[in-house]
């Protein structure tokens, strides 16, 4: 169990956090996502460029990967709002600043972030002291999943309605699951209204990422599997649309590295560009 009064988000929320910022700071404009409110969050000490995940060389496949995810699925919740889709949920939001960013898209939606408690009473603090403020249109979904408790329930009772479609978000997070984990989050968000739409981040084996990824690859397993949450499950394309086909979506789709590339980094002077080690999935109802 968490204490709320003072658990603070994992490494991996600061890392994703601190790579986003890092984008804005030492990348070349056009810039993929501007988003330093999660450094404002995490408020790291004056050297924390020095740290060694913040390597400028060694990240920056992976620094690519994530604001690259980020903006896509932001690009979606944008296109679905202009279709009247009025809920958004972000399952393992960890230091998502969407709500902070966007607010004249978010407030015409109700946001809900799902995460363990104690984190995200850290965040919701954090909000508070910046003066960002916790808005009506933004709910707080606090899951421990480690107890077991059902994010779904958790969900409904924060006011999710589900006669209604929705946007889910579920990025950085199923390599941590089993695959009946992520067959049965598949195919609760399947049984969502017509509609909705999930995209969900999956990890590729090994040998499907490019030679120049693998070490970085190896060395993130490695601090995952010492910090005590290691990489479970990967999936090739075909098997995770397979997998959401099984779980009852009337569409899905496979949105690779190479697709994100030619979207946000045509315009990218030096080169940048994500690595192909974490894919996404695209599925509606």
């Amino acid at each position: 169990m968490y204490d709320e009064r003072t658990a603070a988000p994992d490494s991996t929320a600061v890392r994703v956090a601190l790579w986003r910022a890092l984008h804005v700071q030492v990348d070349p404009p056009p810039h993929v996502l501007e988003d330093e409110i999660g450094l404002r969050l995490v408020a790291p000490d004056n050297g924390w460029r020095r740290r060694p995940d913040m390597d400028l060389q060694a990240t920056r496949l992976f620094r690519a990967a994530i604001v690259a995810r980020a903006r896509f699925i932001e690009d979606l919740v944008v296109e679905q709002a202009g279709r009247g889709v009025r809920q958004y949920v972000i399952l393992g939001a960890g230091l998502d600043s969407f709500a902070q960013r966007r607010p004249e898209v978010a407030s015409h939606l109700t946001v809900f972030e799902v995460d363990q408690p104690g984190p995200q009473a850290w965040k919701r603090q954090r909000l508070i002291e910046l003066g960002f403020g916790i808005p009506e249109w933004l709910r707080f979904v606090p899951v421990d999943f480690e107890a077991g408790a059902s994010w779904w329930e958790r969900l409904i009772s924060a006011g999710f309605d589900a006669e209604q479609p929705a946007v889910v978000a579920c990025t950085g997070v199923s390599m941590y699951l089993t695959k009946d984990a992520i067959a049965a989050t598949l195919r609760q968000v399947a049984g969502l209204a017509p509609g909705s739409t999930l995209a969900m981040t999956f990890i590729l084996p090994l040998d499907w990422t490019d030679p120049e990824e693998r070490p970085g690859r190896e060395a993130a397993e490695q601090g995952a599997r010492a910090s005590g949450t290691p990489f479970i499950s990967f999936f090739t394309p075909p098997e995770m649309l397979a997998l959401a086909n099984e779980a009852g979506f009337r569409r899905v789709q496979h949105v690779s590295g190479v697709a994100l590339t030619e979207r946000y980094f045509a315009a990218s002077p030096d080169g940048l560009r994500p690595g192909r080690s974490e894919e996404l999935l695209v599925a509606t109802t």
